[in-house]
């Protein structure tokens, strides 16, 4: 149990049957009122943003999650198969529990599974993934007034914009928090 006005961003607590990790935390004290805790949260399980309040002393339950470096390795068809680089087990998590991290990931890529206990939360990306260009538009000639950018679809099958001068089999950088054009690779 740890005292609220301990919380920290990044941080995972247990809450009324709900795992949650702390985007932002306020304090609020005013001259003869107790404090009030009021923490931003994002729930692990369904990714869901909500605002608790809590009275200053109150104590909350830390959830301890593990993280696990494991390498994505296929698509069965209903379940993405991924492994532990330790103990070489694998694990299958359903694919539409990953429909945004999908667009980021191929075959062999390491990514980190995070659990609590035996229960599969998700999976975290990279800040950034190097992708490859699969289809592009021609760029127009004249098109460039402003900083002029055209349709295009990665290897993984996202479709992004991009600025005219990337051509087809080109490797970009994408961010993988918004899902958009970050450079070249």
């Amino acid at each position: 149990m740890i005292i609220v006005n301990d919380l920290k961003p990044n941080m995972s607590i247990s809450y009324e049957g709900n795992l949650y990790t702390v985007i932002n935390v306020d304090h609020n004290k005013t001259a003869m009122r107790q404090m009030i805790v009021k923490v931003k949260v994002r729930n692990m399980r369904t990714g869901v943003i909500n605002e608790l309040s809590f009275t200053g002393g109150d104590k909350i339950e830390q959830a301890e999650i593990e993280k696990k470096n494991m390498q994505y390795l296929y698509d069965d068809g209903s379940h993405l198969i991924f492994m532990d680089n330790d103990t070489y087990d694998q694990i299958e998590i359903p694919k539409e529990r990953l429909t945004w991290e999908m667009q980021f990931m191929k075959e062999n890529d390491s990514v980190i599974v995070t659990t609590y206990g035996s229960e599969i939360l998700g999976v975290s990306l990279p800040d950034k993934v190097t992708l490859q260009i699969t289809e592009c538009e021609q760029a127009v000639k004249g098109d460039t007034a402003t900083s002029a950018t055209k349709n295009a679809v990665v290897e993984t099958g996202l479709s992004i914009r991009v600025p005219l001068f990337i051509q087809n089999g080109e490797m970009i950088v994408v961010s993988t928090s918004d899902g958009k054009y970050c450079g070249r690779a």
